[in-house]
């Protein structure tokens, strides 16, 4: 017998299967829109917060922290922006939420060394000194490479009376940035004032630190301290170039310390070969007084000021001696009344010395012409004394002078000039020559003080 209906049951079946799975993908694709129109509302409602949020902080004022706190409370950077904020300028009753604020941005952002130092300070403020340390102390270990957090910690321990540690800080600060080398110079001065405790713990042993901390002894008037330093870069060998040397010989000269100027010297040219060319020849006390060598400008030897009218050069052309000579061409424009070049030379107190120079002269008009001139240079009052000037045109001629020194002479100035004129033409032009300058001790002054000694 045939039963057709019992032969439709596996169809129907088959049938409610594909519907319940169209169902549940039905759902399921429903739901995955959902969840996405959820993330998106979410995401376009926290974008829109932290829009806000940074527009308002972007006023910079305490209401504008609070309001983007109010829009982003996750963000410690915000926290700390309030906090900033209420220090500008810090008044008394807004301690508390300062404190408040740096210590919600440090929970936030645990990590940021920024923050622990900020805190640091307001714990100090409050009188909270053990916070303050140890929110210090927590800002170096996450970023001991930081200037701006050894600095700030500095201060601290300097304020703390915990002069090691605060030199110690200092020390990598004007390692890692070299703009802070003179204010933690300036600071360890102000604070400390004992320069053998600043130069052992603050200041390491490279060079370019070393002659930055020696400049700044000399610009600051410091003349011992400069001196330590000065003979500590000499004990360890570091290059003594006469752009590091000449502003602390300045000084020695401004502060009359003639022996550390010879010794000072002596050091710079025997550490360069190079410049030994400007040193003394066997008895005579002046520095490159052949001009052989080049004119340095500055320390022991040859110095040249820009003189209006007047151009300084060497010549190779008709020297007294050897390869070159000075040449001085005036242009007839000016009538000056200066040094045109002059040298340091140090000297022993009652002492006879004896000076000569060449000079030739082409064309030297009015009646007041280049010289030589001797005097102290501390006090010229003490020794002054010149040549006859060189006028017209001559020939190589030696020019003289005798002298000695009295008591309180240690240094004299050798000067090549020009007074002034006083006369109706008085605008100078022509050239003159300058060669073979010598200054020795008068060994006949030495024979007559034996003698009357004896």
């Amino acid at each position: 017998m045939y039963f057709p209906h019992i032969q439709e049951a596996p169809v129907c079946s088959i049938r409610i299967q594909i519907r319940a799975r169209e169902l549940i993908l039905v759902w399921v694709e429903s739901s995955i829109r959902i969840f996405l129109a959820v993330i998106f509302f979410l995401a376009a409602g926290l974008a829109t917060s932290s829009a806000l949020a940074k527009w308002f902080s972007l006023q910079e004022t305490p209401e504008g922290f609070r309001n983007a706190i109010r829009f982003a409370p996750w963000n410690a950077e915000y926290y700390a922006g309030m906090a900033r904020a209420l220090e500008r300028p810090l008044k008394p009753q807004n301690l508390i939420e300062v404190i408040h604020h740096y210590e919600k941005a440090v929970q936030l952002g645990p990590r940021d060394a920024a923050y622990w130092s900020r805190l640091g300070n307001a714990y100090e403020w409050a009188g909270r000194e053990p916070d303050a340390q140890h929110a210090y102390a927590r800002a170096l270990s996450l970023s001991p490479g930081s200037p701006a957090v050894n600095w700030v910690a500095a201060n601290f321990y300097l304020r703390e009376g915990a002069p090691d540690r605060a030199l110690e800080l200092l020390r990598k600060t004007i390692l890692l940035d070299p703009d802070l080398r003179r204010p933690a110079f300036d600071l360890a001065w102000r604070a400390i004032q004992d320069g053998e405790l600043i130069a052992g713990e603050m200041i390491p042993s490279r060079p370019d630190v070393h002659f930055e901390y020696l400049r700044y002894l000399v610009e600051t008037g410091r003349i011992d301290e400069a001196t330590a330093a000065w003979n500590r870069a000499v004990e360890r060998g570091y290059p003594l170039d006469p752009k590091t040397a000449f502003p602390y010989m300045d000084a020695l000269i401004q502060f009359h310390r003639t022996n550390a100027l010879k010794d000072a010297w002596s050091a710079m040219t025997g550490s360069d070969p190079s410049l030994m060319e400007t040193g003394k020849n066997d008895s005579n006390l002046l520095v490159n007084g052949g001009f052989e060598g080049e004119i340095l400008n500055g320390g022991m030897d040859w110095r040249m000021d820009s003189v209006q009218g007047a151009a300084i050069t060497m010549d190779r052309a008709a020297p007294f001696e050897r390869t070159r000579s000075l040449e001085i061409k005036f242009d007839g424009s000016q009538n000056p009344a200066d040094a045109l070049v002059y040298e340091y030379v140090p000297v022993e107190p009652n002492t006879s010395y004896s000076f000569s120079g060449y000079m030739r002269g082409l064309d030297i008009t009015t009646n007041s012409g280049p010289r030589f001139e001797i005097c102290d240079a501390d006090v010229p009052a003490r020794l002054f004394i010149q040549t006859e000037g060189v006028l017209g045109s001559s020939s190589w001629t030696m020019r003289q002078l005798n002298f000695r020194t009295g008591p309180e002479t240690q240094l004299l100035m050798l000067r090549v000039t020009r007074p002034a004129s006083g006369k109706f033409a008085r605008r100078i032009s022509g050239t003159v020559w300058v060669d073979q300058l010598e200054l020795h001790v008068d060994e006949k002054s030495f024979l007559n003080a034996g003698e009357r000694n004896e």
